[in-house]
Parts: C-alpha cells; sequence; structure tokens
C-alpha cells in the first residue's frame, strides 16, 4: 500500500517511510493512496470473528505487500491481546469499553500496533529512534508502556504541566529506561507545536532520526480501526444491526479511525463527534468556518485540544465536501458542568461509573436521540479511559465504587521523574540534541 501526504497527492511513500516519518516535510498527514473495501462475506458475518481474527484481516488488506502474513499475524496477536468488550445499559445503549489495556486508555490500541511495527521494521546497527509524542492525557501513558524496553528506541513524551491527573502523569513520568518526560508550562497545543516544529527543523532532522507517536502518526490510526468492527460485531451477536457511535473527541483520530472504518465497509449509520468546550469542529460543522483557538482546560482533559490534528484527514476521507460530512458525522459540545450531571446520571440509571470522556459521549447520544428519533437505532457510545483516572471529578459516593486496577496501586509506588520546561522550540531542540549526544 501507497500512503499520500494530504498537502500533496502526488507524493507517495511506502509503508514503512510512513510509519518513521511520520509527518511529510510538507506537513500534511499520510493517508492510504486507496481505500479498500471489505468483501461483503466478512461484512455480514463479523459475528463469527474474533477481536484478533478481525484485526488481522483489516491489517492484511491495507498491509499485505509491506508484512508477510505470519509476521503480521503474530504482531497483531502480540499488539491486542486484551478484550474491548460492549457493554449494555439498556435496549438500545451500549458502551464500548476501550480500557482493558495495559494504560487503561483506548490509545494502547494505537501504540501497541506502532510500536511492534517499528520494532519490526528497525534492523541491527541502525540509528537511535528518537519518538515524539505530545500528550493531552491518555496518549503519554500508552506510548510509554507500548515502547518500554523496545530495542533501539528513545521515547520523549511533552504534557502540559497541571493538566493531566495524577494517575495519567505517573504513567508518563515513572517508567525509566528508553522513556522520559517533559513538562511543559502551557498547553496540550503548544506541546503538539513543538513536535510539530521539530519534524520541520532540517538541522534536527539531519542529526536525530525522528518519529511521531502521537495519532498523526498512520501507524496509529489503522489499529484503531479495528474495535469499531469489532463492536459492531459483538451487536450483531446480539441481534442489533442499526449502529450509532458516539465518538468523544480532542485530536480526533479516535472518530477519524472510525470514519476509515466507514470507508472500508464498516456497517454504520451515523458517527456523533462529542466535544468538550475545545469546539472548533461543532463550530465548524454549524458555520463552515475552521477557526481553531487556544484549548481551555476541562474535567476531560483528554479532549482539551484546540486544533485537532486530524481533522485534516476526515475532510480528506469526504473529499473536503462539508455536506457530505454533515450527513455522516454530527456534533455537540458539552461544559464541564454538564459532564458532571451526566457522570451522576449514568450512574443513577445504570448503576454504571463513567469516566468525563465517557460521560461527554453519552450526552451526545441523548442530544441525537432528541433531534432524530428511531425505534430501530442501537447507540454505542465510546468509553476511552478508566475512570480510576479521574479521581477529582467524581462524588464521593460514585468514587467509592471505582476499583482500581493493580497497575494504578504499583503507579503510586513509584516517583515522578520529568524534566520542567517553557514553551520554548529552540530549548526543546537544545534538550534533545544534548541527550543525544550523552
Amino acid at each position: 500500500m501507497k500512503f499520500y501526504s494530504t498537502n500533496n497527492h502526488d507524493l507517495s511513500v511506502d509503508f514503512q517511510s510512513a510509519v518513521f516519518n511520520s509527518m511529510p516535510l510538507d506537513k500534511g498527514l499520510y493517508m492510504p493512496a486507496e481505500i479498500p473495501v471489505l468483501d461483503a462475506d466478512f461484512l455480514q458475518n463479523l459475528d463469527q470473528y474474533t477481536l484478533p481474527e478481525i484485526a488481522y484481516k483489516i491489517a492484511s488488506v491495507l498491509l499485505h505487500e509491506d508484512i508477510p502474513a505470519a509476521d503480521l499475524k503474530a504482531l497483531i496477536d502480540d499488539a491486542i491481546n486484551f478484550e474491548a468488550p460492549v457493554v449494555k445499559l439498556n435496549e438500545d445503549t451500549y458502551v464500548l469499553e476501550l480500557f482493558h489495556g495495559p494504560s487503561l486508555a483506548f490509545k494502547d490500541f494505537g501504540a501497541r500496533f506502532m510500536s511492534r511495527i517499528m520494532a519490526y521494521f528497525l534492523k541491527d546497527g541502525e540509528q537511535l529512534l528518537d519518538v515524539l509524542v505530545a500528550t493531552s492525557g491518555d496518549t503519554g501513558g500508552a506510548v510509554a508502556l507500548g515502547f518500554l524496553g523496545v530495542p533501539n528506541t528513545r521515547v520523549t513524551i511533552l504534557y502540559p504541566k497541571g493538566k493531566v491527573s495524577e494517575i495519567q502523569e505517573l504513567q508518563l513520568c515513572s517508567n525509566g529506561q528508553n522513556i522520559r518526560a517533559i513538562e511543559i508550562d502551557g498547553t496540550f497545543d503548544d506541546c503538539q507545536a513543538l513536535v510539530k516544529q521539530a519534524f520541520a527543523d532540517e538541522s534536527l532532522n539531519r542529526q536525530l532520526r525522528l518519529t511521531s507517536a502521537n495519532s498523526i502518526n498512520i501507524s496509529r490510526l489503522i489499529p484503531q480501526t479495528f474495535y469499531y468492527f469489532n463492536a459492531v460485531a459483538q451487536l450483531y451477536r446480539a441481534g442489533k444491526r442499526e449502529v450509532v457511535f458516539s465518538v468523544p473527541s480532542g485530536n480526533f483520530g479516535n472518530i477519524a479511525a472510525g470514519l476509515l472504518a466507514y470507508k472500508m465497509g464498516l456497517p454504520v449509520k451515523q458517527f456523533i463527534a462529542a466535544t468538550n468546550a475545545n469546539d472548533t469542529v461543532p463550530r465548524f460543522l454549524e458555520t463552515g468556518v475552521y477557526e481553531t483557538r487556544p484549548s481551555v482546560q476541562t474535567y476531560a482533559n483528554a479532549m482539551d485540544v484546540g486544533a485537532p490534528s486530524n481533522w485534516v484527514r476526515i475532510m480528506e476521507l469526504f473529499s473536503q465536501d462539508r455536506e457530505k460530512l454533515k450527513e455522516m458525522v454530527k456534533s455537540y459540545r458539552y461544559t464541564d458542568a454538564q459532564t458532571v450531571e451526566a457522570i451522576s446520571a449514568i450512574h443513577e440509571q445504570f448503576n454504571y461509573v463513567a469516566c468525563p470522556h465517557t460521560a461527554i459521549a453519552w450526552l451526545a447520544v441523548k442530544e441525537y436521540q432528541l433531534h432524530y428519533p428511531s425505534a430501530e437505532d442501537t447507540f454505542v457510545f465510546l468509553s476511552t479511559a478508566h475512570a480510576c483516572k479521574f479521581p477529582d471529578v467524581f462524588s464521593e459516593e460514585i468514587f467509592a465504587k471505582i476499583q482500581s486496577p493493580e497497575q494504578v496501586e504499583e503507579l503510586k509506588r513509584r516517583g515522578k521523574s520529568a524534566t520542567a520546561m517553557q514553551v520554548d522550540f529552540e530549548a526543546f531542540k537544545t534538550f534533545l540534541l544534548t541527550s543525544a549526544a550523552q
């Protein structure tokens, strides 16, 4: 499969180049030159396949020319070794739990797949691979665990000071080995801008072999399609067919993957992009004006993104046609106050504890139902992180019902190690070059 830049359709590279280069020099994002549609028999019989079997089928269709079948199957079996269950709340409402991986967040799908892809392509004796990642909460932890101990790699995670939860921060800052963290006195957008500047800096790229672990990397996007097909497979087993997905959206990689899956044949009726106060996309769909703004801090911190990188991919999937996009994607925004109310309502109605991102996705389901009532629809809202990561958001009654996994208790026994830094590209560049010389 060849991959082109969203800024230059004539620029075409193979998968390995797209993975390691991460972002083209023209500052576009890589997209598959062709989007293959999965065969009808597979799509109609999704309920007969397991998650690893679904993942292998999708990956093999996209990457069959790049990785031999046996190697690809082994890679997927190693990376996707946890469940993503669809949990029934009532007859028409389900929650897709994506937090059963090692970092307790949906980012484990992309980070584990990507780290193993990079390890597969890396050859002994090659230049050290410097992996840069900006995180608003969950990406960094998933990348840290995905790459921990991977030979010939070094991971640098940038995160905004005071804007991630305690557990999220410990997941970034307590690993050691080939993982290091930088605490940026700014926002996620500042962190993301520093990473992008690094990729665009010619002198830095002459000295270091840089790649990204953010969702701008195409190897992060592909594995996120797996759980959409797997969710539909589970719903088919329950006799459900008309599916609407509600996706909590920040950098818009999660829903971009869902829309890529849709283009590959995913049987889905509608997508809902649920956002917090960082509402660049809802405003665009309403007005036709795409205007980014500085991100603002909310309880749903992983969604605190004012300039979502993956939006260009979504527009590309719909050939820049906003009207066609609006037919498939609805988008709603919610405040912190509404988020807290939703957490309580979900607990009261379903005896279920939802993290703030998950609660926002549920709110969007309720709003969509008001505008587009249908007795045939089955709603699936995505739960992107374990509730234990956000202790300050819950009432004492609800928090008491959260059972923290053992890895959380282990994190709390470790110490934090991070480098403090201002929003200063020259300081970041110096850090990278100085550490490379050590």
